[in-house]
């Protein structure tokens, strides 16, 4: 088990405060940023990464959706369009980590 760092796999401060508050349990990022049974911190609260699986974006389901904080899968995916300034295209192929995490109490 390591430490993985929270500014590497919650983007900004809205994630870090949406994980805090329970709303964010997990992130599809592009990039691995840890492995399952790694832990990370925010604002003193440990969390632990519970799931880390290689897919696709065409994997996405509206229940990850939820699951990342959007109330739908086309709303997450209006979202990452306004995260990437415009210039994100929803490539069903595209390949993708979800990393899922839980508090550590």
């Amino acid at each position: 088990m390591t430490d993985t760092d929270p500014a590497d796999l919650l983007p900004n401060d809205r994630v870090r405060q949406a994980a805090l508050d329970g709303e964010v349990t997990q992130l599809h990022r592009g990039n691995r940023y840890g492995g399952e049974g790694d832990t990370f911190e925010v604002d003193g609260v440990a969390f632990e990464l519970t799931e880390v699986t290689e897919r696709t974006l065409g994997d996405v389901t509206d229940a990850d959706a939820r699951r990342e904080g959007s109330p739908s899968l086309s709303a997450y995916k209006e979202r990452m369009v306004r995260a990437h300034g415009g210039s994100f295209d929803w490539d069903p192929d595209a390949d993708v980590v979800r990393h899922r995490f839980e508090r550590v109490e």
